[in-house]
């Protein structure tokens, strides 16, 4: 059986897209359908971007920035939050419906929205941005992709620009969490489709701490460790530094 590409994850995406696009980016099990309160979508991004800028201004790499790039933006739950602490902020992902929701969203006027349908940032120079953020998004995607939009977010970095994305280790060890760790994927993906009724799979794959220090190597700055309940895995989150040093003064200082 041949390997799960980027254009296959990409299709499953514009589907879920298409069909129930909130719940898509922020799966709970009370919301599927359509049910998820626009306000109350977006008030868990204003909660999840706070607990972020707080450990980012802890690090000495915030709480504000030039210029975001809010990776796998989805209906922009986070392009939003991230609006208050940058002069702009760019959203961009795979799925035109998920970036017509997200304009619909009423943003505010620093947030933009961009299509990339590539698996690369190629689109995008180099060191053009102060902040790299990626959250419950690279989960999705084949290893190989994961490695390239790594090396990806560190190029489009301004020197001493920092990098905020989350990996998925492994399962935890609860009942779903056992299924993820025994059952191969393709059928994992059929109960999805079959059983649970999705619009299209979500893949998840496991991407240790050890590869990402393979690909960024000297750039991590930091980590965390979180057990998601909801997912059934365990995530690791990473801060990557670009080289080089910041200027100093605004927009990256306190």
């Amino acid at each position: 059986m041949r390997d799960v590409s980027f254009d296959d994850v990409r299709r499953d995406w514009v589907r879920l897209a298409e069909q129930d696009p909130l719940w898509a980016v922020y799966v709970a099990a009370d919301k599927r359908g359509g049910r998820w309160d626009p306000d109350q979508f977006l008030a868990t991004g204003r909660s999840d971007v706070a607990d972020a800028v707080s450990w980012l201004a802890e690090l000495g790499v915030g709480p504000r920035w030039g210029r975001v790039l809010d990776f796998g933006c989805g209906a922009g739950r986070l392009t939003q939050a991230l609006a208050g602490h940058a002069d702009e902020v760019v959203g961009v992902d795979v799925a035109p419906a998920m970036l017509a929701t997200a304009r619909s969203l009423s943003p505010p006027a620093n947030c933009r929205f961009v299509l990339n349908e590539t698996s690369d940032l190629s689109a995008f120079e180099s060191g053009g941005f102060d902040l790299v953020y990626s959250e419950l998004v690279l989960q999705h995607l084949p290893a190989p992709v994961i490695e390239t939009y790594l090396r990806e977010f560190l190029r489009v970095l301004a020197p001493g620009g920092v990098a905020l994305l989350q990996c998925t280790t492994r399962p935890l060890w609860t009942f779903k969490g056992v299924v993820w760790r025994v059952v191969p994927g393709p059928l994992v993906r059929l109960a999805q489709r079959r059983l649970l009724g999705y619009p299209a799979p979500m893949r998840m794959t496991r991407f240790g701490p050890a590869r990402v220090a393979r690909v960024t190597g000297d750039a991590i700055l930091a980590t965390r460790t979180v057990d998601d309940r909801a997912t059934h895995w365990r995530s690791t989150r990473y801060v990557l530094r670009a080289p080089g040093r910041r200027p100093e003064g605004p927009p990256g200082g306190a």
